[in-house]
Protein backbone atom coordinates (compact mmCIF):
# COMPACT_ATOMS: atom_id res chain seq x y z
CA UNK A 1 0.00 0.00 0.00
CA UNK A 2 3.09 2.25 0.89
CA UNK A 3 4.51 1.58 -2.46
CA UNK A 4 1.35 2.90 -4.26
CA UNK A 5 0.83 5.88 -2.33
CA UNK A 6 4.65 6.51 -3.18
CA UNK A 7 4.33 6.00 -6.96
CA UNK A 8 0.93 8.26 -6.98
CA UNK A 9 3.05 11.05 -4.91
CA UNK A 10 5.74 10.37 -7.34
CA UNK A 11 2.92 11.15 -10.60
CA UNK A 12 1.77 14.39 -8.78
CA UNK A 13 5.08 15.75 -8.55
CA UNK A 14 6.33 14.82 -12.24
CA UNK A 15 2.78 16.45 -13.34
CA UNK A 16 3.50 19.57 -11.28
CA UNK A 17 7.05 19.76 -12.81
CA UNK A 18 5.19 19.46 -16.04
CA UNK A 19 2.81 22.43 -15.31
CA UNK A 20 5.17 24.87 -14.41
CA UNK A 21 7.42 23.77 -17.67
CA UNK A 22 4.92 24.57 -20.43
CA UNK A 23 5.79 27.44 -22.62
CA UNK A 24 3.45 29.54 -24.62
CA UNK A 25 3.68 28.20 -28.19
CA UNK A 26 2.99 24.55 -27.36
CA UNK A 27 0.19 25.55 -25.56
CA UNK A 28 -1.47 28.20 -27.89
CA UNK A 29 -1.01 25.28 -30.51
CA UNK A 30 -2.91 22.44 -28.44
CA UNK A 31 -5.59 25.05 -27.31
CA UNK A 32 -6.01 25.79 -31.75
CA UNK A 33 -6.24 21.80 -31.70
CA UNK A 34 -8.88 21.80 -29.29
CA UNK A 35 -10.71 25.05 -31.08
CA UNK A 36 -10.33 23.42 -34.65
CA UNK A 37 -11.87 20.53 -33.74
CA UNK A 38 -14.59 21.39 -31.59
CA UNK A 39 -16.03 23.82 -34.18
CA UNK A 40 -15.59 21.02 -36.93
CA UNK A 41 -18.01 19.07 -34.75
CA UNK A 42 -20.64 21.75 -34.73
CA UNK A 43 -20.20 22.34 -38.22
CA UNK A 44 -20.51 18.97 -39.44
CA UNK A 45 -23.75 17.61 -36.57
CA UNK A 46 -26.99 18.63 -37.26
CA UNK A 47 -28.25 21.01 -34.82
CA UNK A 48 -30.80 18.23 -33.56
CA UNK A 49 -28.10 16.01 -32.10
CA UNK A 50 -26.08 18.53 -30.55
CA UNK A 51 -28.05 18.06 -26.99
CA UNK A 52 -26.22 18.99 -23.86
CA UNK A 53 -25.08 15.49 -23.16
CA UNK A 54 -23.60 15.18 -27.01
CA UNK A 55 -22.13 18.35 -26.08
CA UNK A 56 -20.35 17.40 -23.44
CA UNK A 57 -19.25 14.07 -25.06
CA UNK A 58 -17.83 16.12 -28.47
CA UNK A 59 -16.21 18.58 -26.10
CA UNK A 60 -13.71 15.60 -24.43
CA UNK A 61 -13.37 14.10 -27.93
CA UNK A 62 -12.17 17.87 -28.97
CA UNK A 63 -9.26 17.60 -25.60
CA UNK A 64 -7.81 14.60 -26.75
CA UNK A 65 -5.93 15.27 -30.01
CA UNK A 66 -4.61 18.42 -28.29
CA UNK A 67 -3.94 16.47 -25.42
CA UNK A 68 -2.10 13.01 -27.40
CA UNK A 69 -1.64 14.11 -30.75
CA UNK A 70 1.66 11.77 -31.37
CA UNK A 71 -1.60 9.06 -30.49
CA UNK A 72 -4.63 8.20 -31.93
CA UNK A 73 -6.86 11.11 -30.78
CA UNK A 74 -6.34 13.08 -34.07
CA UNK A 75 -7.73 10.11 -36.42
CA UNK A 76 -10.63 9.29 -33.74
CA UNK A 77 -11.72 13.24 -33.86
CA UNK A 78 -11.88 12.85 -37.39
CA UNK A 79 -13.90 9.82 -37.84
CA UNK A 80 -15.91 11.44 -35.31
CA UNK A 81 -16.61 14.47 -37.48
CA UNK A 82 -17.15 12.50 -40.99
CA UNK A 83 -19.54 10.97 -38.79
CA UNK A 84 -21.51 13.66 -37.88
CA UNK A 85 -21.32 14.52 -41.33
CA UNK A 86 -23.11 11.70 -42.52
CA UNK A 87 -25.70 11.44 -39.73
CA UNK A 88 -26.38 14.94 -41.09
CA UNK A 89 -26.79 13.84 -44.74
CA UNK A 90 -28.39 10.48 -43.75
CA UNK A 91 -29.81 10.42 -41.05
CA UNK A 92 -31.45 13.94 -41.47
CA UNK A 93 -31.63 14.26 -45.06
CA UNK A 94 -29.79 17.50 -45.00
CA UNK A 95 -28.58 18.72 -48.32
CA UNK A 96 -24.69 18.70 -48.11
CA UNK A 97 -24.27 22.65 -49.11
CA UNK A 98 -20.98 23.01 -50.82
CA UNK A 99 -19.83 26.19 -47.77
CA UNK A 100 -20.51 23.22 -45.05
CA UNK A 101 -18.73 20.84 -46.93
CA UNK A 102 -15.69 22.94 -47.70
CA UNK A 103 -15.75 24.28 -43.81
CA UNK A 104 -15.79 20.65 -42.82
CA UNK A 105 -12.68 19.77 -45.07
CA UNK A 106 -10.90 23.00 -43.95
CA UNK A 107 -11.45 22.12 -40.30
CA UNK A 108 -10.27 18.38 -40.51
CA UNK A 109 -7.07 19.37 -42.79
CA UNK A 110 -6.54 22.38 -39.87
CA UNK A 111 -6.87 20.10 -37.08
CA UNK A 112 -4.48 17.34 -38.73
CA UNK A 113 -1.96 19.78 -39.24
CA UNK A 114 -1.66 21.46 -35.99
CA UNK A 115 -1.84 18.25 -34.61
CA UNK A 116 1.42 17.30 -36.42
CA UNK A 117 2.72 20.76 -35.35
CA UNK A 118 1.92 20.03 -31.81
CA UNK A 119 3.24 16.51 -32.15
CA UNK A 120 6.80 17.49 -32.59
CA UNK A 121 6.80 20.10 -29.96
CA UNK A 122 7.76 19.44 -26.36
CA UNK A 123 5.77 21.08 -24.00
CA UNK A 124 8.65 23.16 -22.59
CA UNK A 125 9.94 23.77 -26.09
CA UNK A 126 10.86 27.78 -26.93
CA UNK A 127 9.42 28.08 -30.79
CA UNK A 128 10.33 30.99 -33.02
CA UNK A 129 6.68 32.69 -33.93
CA UNK A 130 7.83 32.71 -37.47
CA UNK A 131 7.72 29.28 -37.75
CA UNK A 132 4.59 29.19 -36.39
CA UNK A 133 3.12 31.61 -38.78
CA UNK A 134 5.32 30.25 -41.85
CA UNK A 135 3.63 26.85 -40.96
CA UNK A 136 -0.26 28.07 -40.60
CA UNK A 137 0.42 30.16 -43.86
CA UNK A 138 1.36 26.77 -46.05
CA UNK A 139 -1.63 25.41 -44.16
CA UNK A 140 -3.85 28.29 -45.47
CA UNK A 141 -2.34 27.84 -48.92
CA UNK A 142 -3.13 24.20 -48.98
CA UNK A 143 -7.30 25.25 -47.90
CA UNK A 144 -7.07 28.13 -50.25
CA UNK A 145 -6.13 25.39 -53.58
CA UNK A 146 -8.29 23.00 -52.16
CA UNK A 147 -11.58 25.12 -51.96
CA UNK A 148 -10.58 27.06 -55.06
CA UNK A 149 -10.78 23.51 -56.99
CA UNK A 150 -13.06 22.13 -55.09
CA UNK A 151 -15.96 24.45 -56.38
CA UNK A 152 -14.22 24.41 -59.79
CA UNK A 153 -15.22 20.51 -60.06
CA UNK A 154 -18.48 21.58 -58.03
CA UNK A 155 -19.42 23.88 -60.77
CA UNK A 156 -18.14 21.32 -63.70
CA UNK A 157 -19.84 18.24 -61.83
CA UNK A 158 -23.61 20.18 -62.93
CA UNK A 159 -22.25 20.51 -66.36
CA UNK A 160 -23.62 17.24 -67.62
CA UNK A 161 -27.44 17.98 -66.66
CA UNK A 162 -28.89 14.37 -65.06
CA UNK A 163 -26.90 11.99 -67.53
CA UNK A 164 -23.42 13.62 -66.41
CA UNK A 165 -20.07 12.74 -68.55
CA UNK A 166 -18.89 8.95 -68.45
CA UNK A 167 -15.55 10.18 -69.92
CA UNK A 168 -14.82 12.72 -67.26
CA UNK A 169 -15.52 10.20 -64.42
CA UNK A 170 -13.04 7.82 -65.68
CA UNK A 171 -10.45 11.09 -66.16
CA UNK A 172 -11.54 11.51 -62.33
CA UNK A 173 -10.40 8.00 -61.48
CA UNK A 174 -7.26 7.76 -63.73
CA UNK A 175 -5.88 11.23 -61.90
CA UNK A 176 -6.51 9.70 -58.62
CA UNK A 177 -5.12 6.16 -59.25
CA UNK A 178 -1.85 8.65 -60.60
CA UNK A 179 -1.92 10.72 -57.85
CA UNK A 180 -1.99 7.92 -55.42
CA UNK A 181 0.77 5.91 -57.52
CA UNK A 182 2.97 9.20 -57.45
CA UNK A 183 2.75 9.89 -53.98
CA UNK A 184 3.24 5.46 -52.91
CA UNK A 185 6.37 6.14 -55.28
CA UNK A 186 7.67 9.24 -53.14
CA UNK A 187 7.22 7.44 -49.98
CA UNK A 188 9.48 4.72 -51.49
CA UNK A 189 11.87 7.06 -52.59
CA UNK A 190 12.77 8.15 -49.38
Amino acid sequence: MNELVEGLHERIRAARFLVNRISLAPLLIRTGIFLTVLVGFLVAYPAEALAPRSLLALTVVAVLPAAGPRRFWPTFAALVTVGGWLLATVGFDRPPALWRLLAVATLLYLAHTLCALAALLPFDAVVDPDLVVRWLTRAGGVVLTSAVVGVVLAGLGGVGGDRGFQAVTVVGLLVAVGLSALLGWLLRRR
